[in-house]
């Protein structure tokens, strides 16, 4: 059905503006459009599958006749005082070519499937004719993988290769086949589940003892290592000087920050501690470093005052557990030898994703017996932000020379459709070991492309997709939802949050609408409602160039002259006159905000208030990923659904309390959709996968845009990455959403997909 009534006026679908489509699904959940034949109610329907309709809420399988032209243009009749009269309407209709309803487009696939056999090489050795027969069945690159244990070897897992059952099986042969002492033989991972796991599954490889796995040395790069420093210099390394949290750090920051005017509520400390990471994993020093921006030397000054804090004081924190230690074995040559000797095995996990300090360390104590079996994936180096460098793998050969190379290809994860489709998007990455994954199984189910309005009805067709297939049987637990950056989940959570769907999120995720732009911005509205708002006060004092010093002022001000908070900004003595003047003048646009739409107040606040000269200000003096302005666009588009400020302020209210309750609850219900970045993804599987904002701007990110535009390709490859690690988390069904419009403006589809799309048109 096409037709809907909603206040007396006829609806046509078709000749609909293509942007009102989300607000007459709004309508509809609301209970406020009608069939124009039976008068029931009825709702839009907004699917990925099939073009929007209406439908009837009581009875969906009924179908009332389409309304002719005739009765579609004929008056509506209503009652007054006993007579039957028409009355005057109008019909919401825009011309036929104003971007109608674009279907959903499945992705050819570039090759036609071709099931490799999975032969193992059973007579190589009796012990994988018996890891056969209990399960553990290895390929012909698996198993030179597992058998290769002496001098280096380069293992190419490539995505959903079994590397986890590679080391596993390698690390059981070691012992049980080779007789390899186990305390010498040393299995990183970079997270202490991979660690647990490994250890549980070898637990149940036949003949390996209990006492065999506690004499490995398994774990982190900061746990063993940490272990080696508590062992050498006790004291010094204790627990007790470690810098645990996060809050401990920032506080150390900050008072070094008020030595040079940085303000806590303007200054980015957060990104400040995450470039000061990524400076100490590259082992660049306080000296060394060589600031390019006037953030950096900040940030550079911070942490130089923050290491001669640490030092006076005799503190730690985690990244100096590994550059401590790598400083201990190259400054002491007998203890570099003691365990150089002691260590004769390295099994290195997720190998691109090292750093600098991580490699030398391996360097440092593999440099007698070279026996490093280094375990990872180029195509998925997604974590540069922390230090991390795939050129380690990319140029594996050139600190082992006599390496041996083993490439697992097959995936036995995803669909032929699924990963036939990644390898041509990352095959246009130019810098990678070449590989060609090769998928064990065809689902008959294409990759899809679909393409909604912008991030509300995204995030709608999404949900309602996901309904539509668990009342089809499927599992919440079958589905994941993944997107760059954790702000772009924002409509997708607020559908989930209405929804009685369960759900789980990043447990480290800033909501939305806490996020500090966003956040200053409310404070606004907020206090345009009620001007002795003091916690409104304090936050949008910085977009107004006032220091918090000025609280006390102002609360003095209100008592002096016996108005409100807000008014007391009009009598601010301040050095300058000019800023007076400005501030009389933001008392008065602050209070007729409470008059205007939430959209329209949020558009006077960042023109009429200078909050966009303030956030250029900001971001000057931040990093190039932290762009505030993008959270603003996002809070306009969040603003469009709602008509008072009320009213969108306690929907800011109480999504942020969903977002902590849906923290806490997570943990209860393990049959949930997952809401994830991609980043958080990683190593993660599902039947079904969402990938959300697949377009210029998003994936890529812009910054990475920016960069290949000056002729720096690096971080686009990366993005590459990132979006082949999104793909093939799918097993069976990966959806990717095109929306046509973002932020509020046109958008183009990722360029990644270019060779997909290309395919599809021929």
């Amino acid at each position: 059905m096409k037709i809907a009534m909603h206040q007396n006026q006829r609806i046509i679908l078709d000749q609909l503006a293509r942007e009102q489509y989300q607000l007459l699904y709004i309508h509809g959940k609301n209970g406020e459009l009608f069939c124009p034949v039976c008068h029931e109610k009825v709702r839009l329907f907004l699917g990925i599958h099939e073009e929007p309709y209406f439908y009837h809420i009581k009875s969906p399988e009924h179908k009332c006749p389409e309304p002719t032209i005739e009765e579609d243009l004929a008056p509506i009749m209503v009652e007054r005082n006993g007579f039957r009269i028409p009355q005057g309407r109008t019909i919401t209709e825009t011309p036929k070519n104003s971007g109608l309803f674009r279907p959903a487009k499945t992705i050819e696939c570039p090759s036609p499937f071709k099931k490799t056999e999975v032969v193992t090489h059973l007579e190589h050795d009796s012990y994988l004719r018996e890891l056969a027969a209990n399960g553990v069945i290895l390929d012909k690159s698996q198993t030179a993988a597992v058998v290769e244990t002496e001098g280096s070897l380069l293992v190419l897992a490539g995505a959903g290769s079994g590397k986890t059952r590679v080391l596993t099986a390698r690390t059981a042969y070691m012992l049980d086949v080779k007789k390899i002492d186990p305390s010498s033989i040393m299995l990183v991972t970079f997270t202490s589940k991979a660690a647990g796991e490994m250890k549980n599954r070898l637990a149940a490889y036949p003949q390996i003892k209990k006492e065999q796995i506690g004499k490995l040395v398994t774990g982190t790069f900061h746990s063993i290592f940490y272990r080696i420093l508590m062992f050498h210099d006790g004291n010094n390394w204790s627990s007790e000087r470690l810098l645990k949290k996060e809050w401990q750090r920032e506080k150390i920051f900050k008072e070094a920050g008020r030595e040079i005017d940085l303000s806590e509520k303007d200054f980015a400390y957060d990104l400040a501690l995450q470039q000061i990471g990524l400076w100490k994993n590259s082992l660049v020093f306080p000296h060394e470093v060589k600031p390019l921006t006037d953030w950096e030397e900040k940030a550079a000054y911070l942490y130089k005052k923050y290491e001669e804090y640490k030092s006076q004081k005799c503190l730690f924190d985690f990244d100096d557990m590994l550059i401590g230690c790598f400083q201990l074995l190259r400054s002491n040559p007998l203890i570099l030898e003691q365990y150089q000797n002691r260590f004769h095995y390295f099994l290195i996990d997720e190998f691109q994703d090292v750093n600098k300090v991580q490699y030398e360390l391996i360097k440092l104590l593999s440099g007698k017996h070279k026996n490093v079996c280094a375990v990872g994936d180029d195509d998925q180096a997604i974590y540069s932000f922390r230090g991390s460098d795939p050129s380690y793998l990319l140029a594996f050969e050139k600190d082992f020379p006599y390496a041996k190379l083993v490439s697992l290809e097959e995936n036995y994860r995803s669909s032929h459709e699924i990963v036939s489709c990644a390898n041509v998007m990352i095959s246009r990455n130019k810098v990678r070991r070449v590989k060609r994954m090769r998928a064990q199984f065809e689902s008959g189910t294409s990759p899809i492309l679909f393409f909604p309005y912008d991030e509300e009805e995204e995030a709608t067709m999404i949900v309602n997709d996901i309904q539509e297939k668990i009342v089809q049987g499927a599992k919440p637990s079958d589905f994941a939802i993944l997107y760059r950056t954790n702000a772009g989940s924002r409509a997708v959570f607020e559908r989930l949050a209405s929804s009685n769907l369960p759900f789980r999120i990043d447990l480290d995720s800033e909501a939305f609408y806490e996020r500090h732009i966003v956040k200053s911005v409310l404070s606004f509205l907020k206090i345009s409602l009620d001007e002795d708002d003091n916690q409104a006060l304090a936050d949008i004092l910085p977009s107004l160039f006032l220091s918090q010093t000025v609280l006390k002022d102002l609360k003095a001000e209100s008592i002096l002259k016996d108005c409100t908070y807000l008014e007391a900004l009009s009598y601010l003595k301040t050095k300058h006159a000019f800023q007076e003047k400005k501030l009389k003048k933001a008392v008065q646009i602050i209070r007729s905000l409470k008059f205007g739409s939430p959209l329209k107040s949020i558009e006077s606040i960042e023109k009429d208030l200078g909050f966009l000269d303030y956030m250029k200000k900001r971001g000057n003096e931040s990093n190039q990923q932290d762009k505030g302005s993008d959270d603003l666009k996002d809070l306009k588009v969040a603003a469009k659904s709602f008509t008072s400020i009320q009213a969108f302020l306690s929907h800011a209210e109480h999504m942020s309390a969903m977002n902590k309750e849906i923290k806490n609850l997570s943990k209860h219900f393990p049959d949930a959709i997952s809401l994830s970045t991609i980043h958080r993804a990683k190593g993660l599987e599902y039947k079904s996968v969402y990938i959300i904002g697949a377009v210029d701007g998003s994936l890529p990110h812009d910054y990475a845009l920016d960069s290949s535009r000056h002729g720096d390709f690096a971080a686009l490859e990366e993005e590459r990455r990132l979006f082949y690690v999104a793909m093939t988390r799918a097993k069976q069904d990966l959806l990717m959403s095109v929306p046509q419009n973002r932020r509020g403006k046109k958008t183009n589809p990722s360029r990644f997909l270019s060779p997909l799309i290309a395919r599809k048109k021929k």
